[in-house]
């Protein structure tokens, strides 16, 4: 489904990432998210909605402090160097993010202490004493019913048991309100499988979330607006940056933004983002999200990733290697969203040799240079549509029918799929009208003109319905066509509307050479 978010008549999206911790640098699972963020982002944007993207690092809490002095570095100086990585290589990947957002920011710190001191004056925030089992890699209590054979179940450690005072926010008090919200917009979390792991959350009671650290224990962080004894929680401080990024924008944007945001994050923060979030949302008078989208996991070659196992993988690396959209295309095609998906390296090149290199290189090498023997390049008239030219465009209108469908529903997979499928079609089509056997014959020469004209076409709508996937490739094909580069955007012009009389197309140049395994 597309955004719900239409404040003024207008369409709109926000589009999000989760805020990256700092203790580690961007691997696969980072990149994945944000590529996926950066391609739902591209997509809204080519088809006129007004859009903003968001991305960042999280910053504070126990572990950023236990990995700077790790790094025999001041918390700080940590932070600005391993967030200065994410930055980097975002930009080196080509995201079209509206904003990068730190927790240490001086806005969102504004923000933070603003929402804790609404929330507080409300009454929904207390003193109280806690003891409970307490993960470091996770930043939060457990319960023994939520450990694993005593165990952390995503750090396989066993927690410490800390007992101390701290604040508690009423989370309990807004656990029925949530439910309702739920089962009133089943669409609030999806893909289904989450939503009913959040429903089945909530069937048990709500605890009260604690919500600060005291310096005597932790000095890295927020500090309590009503109690400079403690630093805030990390969850009750990165959280609250999506309601930052746009509220520092003014008013009038937050009230129209806000309504449209979409959050897309990996499964192992859910419950933060669709227990705590809304509740916290919720005490501090702000309205829910649109959608909170969740993925799975990305193993490599079936293993998770880990550094002691040496199969991390850096994106910058396989962007080097073998392209930045190659690298796109392959994360976005061989994954299903919501479910783990599994990196090869080698079925990697093969789904660039098959998809990319074998059916739309071939499609626009094939296609341009034909144009220049035959014609040397300029573009010839389309004549009397046969059959076969109107199923040619028939194949892309479906193409685009389906890519709006299945990118609604964030099965980018599928929607590649059926770009991939149009342009095989493309592919098919030059066999069965064979230009290269009409050409020898003058009588028929008008008819080969007609042909590329339609794979022209053809190149054209690939290369619209291809840009928020693989921008790079799409612009590439625009500028081969010798068109501006607004013809990506949509709607675009009609079939055989594109190349004006005497137009011609450049000479062809290898989108994606074949890879030896």
């Amino acid at each position: 489904m597309a955004p719900d978010g239409t404040a003024n008549g207008a369409r709109r999206v926000y589009v999000t990432t989760p805020l990256y911790y700092v203790n580690a640098e961007p691997h696969l699972g980072s990149a994945y998210t944000s590529l996926i963020c950066d391609t739902i982002a591209r997509f809204y944007r080519q088809r006129g909605y007004d859009t903003y993207f968001l991305t960042g690092t999280d910053e504070h809490g126990d572990k950023i402090a236990e990995a700077a002095a790790a790094a025999g570095e001041a918390p700080k100086a940590y932070t600005d160097r391993i967030s200065g990585i994410f930055r980097s290589t975002w930009e080196a990947s080509g995201l079209t993010y509206d904003r990068f957002i730190r927790t240490t920011d001086a806005d969102h710190v504004r923000t933070v202490q603003e929402i804790l001191q609404r929330v507080y004056d409300a009454g929904d925030i207390y003193f109280g004493s806690y003891g409970g089992l307490y993960c470091t890699g996770c930043e939060r209590f457990y319960t023994e019913k939520e450990l694993v054979d005593g165990k952390c179940p995503d750090h396989k450690t066993v927690p410490d048991f800390i007992e101390e005072e701290n604040y508690f926010f009423r989370m309990g008090k807004y656990q029925e309100r949530l439910l309702a919200a739920i089962e009133a917009k089943p669409a609030l979390i999806r893909p289904e499988r989450y939503r009913n792991e959040v429903l089945a959350m909530l069937r048990e009671p709500l605890e009260d979330l604690c919500i600060s650290r005291p310096k005597s224990r932790l000095t890295w962080g927020i500090a309590m607006p009503f109690d400079a004894r403690f630093v805030t929680y990390v969850w009750f401080d990165a959280l609250i940056n999506y309601v930052t990024a746009v509220r520092e924008l003014g008013p009038e944007r937050f009230r129209e933004l806000w309504p449209a945001a979409q959050h897309f994050i990996a499964k192992d923060i859910l419950k933060p983002h669709a227990v705590y979030w809304p509740t916290m949302l919720m005490a501090a008078g702000l309205p829910l999200y649109d959608h909170l989208n969740v993925h799975g996991y990305w193993t490599v070659d079936g293993q998770k990733m880990s550094k002691s196992l040496g199969n991390v993988v850096r994106p910058l690396d396989m962007q080097a290697k073998y392209g930045r959209d190659a690298f796109r295309y392959v994360l976005l095609r061989e994954s299903v969203f919501g479910l783990d998906a599994d990196f090869r390296e080698d079925a990697l090149v093969t789904r660039i040799n098959a998809d990319l290199a074998n059916n739309l290189g071939n499609l626009v090498s094939r296609t341009l240079s034909m144009q220049q023997k035959y014609f040397a390049g300029v573009v010839q008239p389309l004549g009397e549509r046969r059959p076969e030219d109107v199923a040619l465009a028939a194949a892309f209108a479906d193409a685009g029918r389906e890519v709006e469908t299945q990118v609604a529903d964030l099965m980018l997979s599928r929607a590649l799929e059926a770009i991939l499928r149009a342009a095989d079609h493309a592919n098919k089509y030059i066999v069965e009208t064979a230009p290269f056997t009409l050409a020898k014959d003058p009588a028929t020469v008008p008819r080969v003109g007609a042909i590329l004209h339609n794979l022209l076409e053809a190149l054209r709508a690939t290369a619209q319905l291809a840009a928020p996937f693989i921008p790079e490739t799409a612009e590439r094909i625009v500028a081969l066509l010798d068109l501006p580069a607004d013809a990506l955007r949509l709607p675009g012009a009609v079939w055989g509307a594109a190349f004006p009389a005497g137009h011609a197309v450049r000479k062809p140049v290898p989108l994606f050479p074949r890879i030896e395994p």
